[in-house]
């Protein structure tokens, strides 16, 4: 259904300074009347037409394309005017202060795209791809949100929530029917038919996190004992000099960022402070941010001389629900030949960051640690808030697999069911709140 909105908006859609071509869109009820005070000839739908822009005075403000879409079939779904005309700040201007004129707003940011979702021109994940497309900064992340945008990420979420709904019409029919409660509920279809949608949302978490690394990136904390190599290793991944390495144990005090591109992969490398007891108050509060960032991180490398491998009292500091990778440096002071073992505790990769010897290892294993796929081709963009949504879908279908396994209870079955189900609309919209949105569509660039 069309959402009829009493304002017609417009904005400049083209990014800030001077350049070849500069748009203005209008979008609302007003756009037919505003062709006609703004534009010296009538409009076709869906042609390009080229025609002055002109003033209240009929003097000509400039010259360009302008291209008029009827709604429904339009980007908002309602009426759209685009005006292409020249890239000049002063020229562009000119034309949205005459649009403004005829009675129309300035957008606010994400307003045609919000347009286009109320319109249920797009749903919300979809909408989110737009921005994600814009922002994207790999051709991974750019594949990945043309997925999304695409609808690949909505067909497998309103595929989970029809299925979703089919169990909770069977569950709540054995509950209708109190006498044949027990049959229906111990015939085995419905405890199938669960664990069975418990393994396609696992399968859609693991893409999603994909999808999200690409859009924000994996967040690396590079831990261990001072001198360990951790700032040797920013550099390295980095590429030039970011920090400073000497022999000194201690050098770095605060926490150093850099953002880098491995193999197309965003990365967020965060190197600390070493951990060691120590009495400098200077260096305390180091290792206190040190801890900070450990917390937050996708990945901990832990850094260990491997002269000397004894990590336990450090690996006692670190959190329990955060992977960590033991990176074991100098191995060129040892005469040992690069070498990545997998083992049941974790990864252990023993290289030189001097030399370069092993590094390729440690390259292979950040890209594997999150099923990183260079090609990305079955990847969809995914953000932090569907993640979450996944997990509590995930968790109240758990739930309900345990109430009728170890309770038999239908009634709590289908409410468990019914709380999956809302949880996972929230990622296209079906159910969410206006404080979601206004928060998701501000965060776009004003005239998208």
């Amino acid at each position: 259904m069309q959402i009829d909105f009493k304002d017609t908006i417009a904005a400049i859609a083209t990014p800030p300074g001077n350049g070849g071509v500069g748009i203005v869109r209008i979008s609302g009820s007003l756009v037919s009347e505003i062709a006609s005070h703004l534009l010296a000839k009538p409009l076709t739908p869906r042609l390009a037409q080229y025609t002055p822009f002109l003033d209240a005075d009929r003097t000509l403000i400039d010259s360009g394309i302008a291209l008029y879409f009827p709604g429904p079939h339009s980007y908002t779904g309602e009426d759209v005017l685009e005006l292409q005309g020249h890239g000049g700040s002063v020229v562009l201007d000119m034309v949205l202060r005459r649009v403004l004129s005829l009675g129309v707003r300035v957008a606010n940011p994400g307003e045609f795209t919000e347009r286009a979702f109320l319109n249920n021109k797009l749903d919300l994940a979809q909408a989110e791809a737009v921005a994600d497309l814009i922002e994207s900064s790999t051709e991974q992340s750019a594949r990945s949100a043309q997925m999304s945008m695409q609808g690949v990420f909505s067909t497998l979420i309103n595929d989970l929530v029809e299925e979703l709904t089919e169990l909770r019409t069977y569950v709540e029919a054995a509950i209708d029917f109190v006498e044949e409660e027990i049959d229906f509920l111990s015939d085995g279809v419905v405890e199938n038919r669960i664990t069975a949608l418990l393994g396609r949302i696992e399968q859609i978490q693991q893409t999603a996190k994909q999808g999200r690394l690409l859009r924000d990136g994996m967040t690396v904390v590079l831990a261990g004992k001072p001198n360990a190599g951790k700032s040797s290793l920013l550099n390295a991944l980095a590429g030039f000099e970011a920090a400073i390495v000497t022999d000194i144990a201690g050098t770095t005090r605060d926490v150093l960022r850099e953002r880098i591109q491995l193999d197309g992969m965003p990365l967020h490398i965060i190197d600390t402070a070493g951990l060691r007891d120590s009495d400098n108050p200077v260096e305390q509060e180091g290792i206190r941010r040190a801890h900070a960032e450990i917390r937050k991180a996708d990945l901990i490398l832990l850094l260990i001389d491997a002269r000397d491998p004894d990590d336990e009292a450090i690996r006692q500091t670190l959190p329990d629900n955060i992977p960590i990778t033991e990176v074991y440096n100098k191995i060129d002071l040892l005469g040992r030949a690069p070498e990545m073992i997998e083992t049941a505790a974790g990864t252990q990769i023993y290289l030189s960051i001097k030399t370069g010897e092993g590094m390729d290892f440690l390259v292979r294993h950040l890209k594997q640690s999150v099923g990183f796929n260079d090609r990305a081709e079955h990847v969809f963009i995914a953000r932090r808030r569907h993640l979450e949504a996944l997990s509590q879908g995930h968790a109240f279908v758990e739930s309900a697999l345990y109430q009728l396994q170890a309770n038999h209870a239908g009634e709590l079955v289908a409410e468990d069911l019914r709380q999956a189900q809302n949880a996972l609309a929230e990622i296209t919209g079906q159910f969410t709140s206006d404080d979601l949105l206004g928060k998701i569509f501000s965060s776009f660039c004003i005239g998208k």
